[in-house]
């Protein structure tokens, strides 16, 4: 099982999380929630692994910080 790495980042003005940096080439979402947001990157991710990882495949799993940048 592969293991990615993304770190997310608020935008304040835009009201937005975005990926800030990953290991996955290519990966660039954002949502107007951190739900959302992971929603996204699983999609995302999928899309980019595609013939590494099976439908159904990807899991998030997140550690929220205390700081919001």
């Amino acid at each position: 099982m592969r293991v990615a790495v993304v770190k997310a980042a608020h935008d304040d003005e835009a009201g937005v999380w975005y990926v800030q940096s990953s290991d996955v080439e290519g990966l660039r979402v954002e949502g107007d929630t951190f739900e959302a947001f992971c929603r996204n990157v699983a999609v995302a991710v999928a899309d980019l692994l595609e013939g590494e990882v099976a439908a159904g495949e990807i899991g998030i799993g997140s550690r929220r910080g205390e700081s919001r940048t």
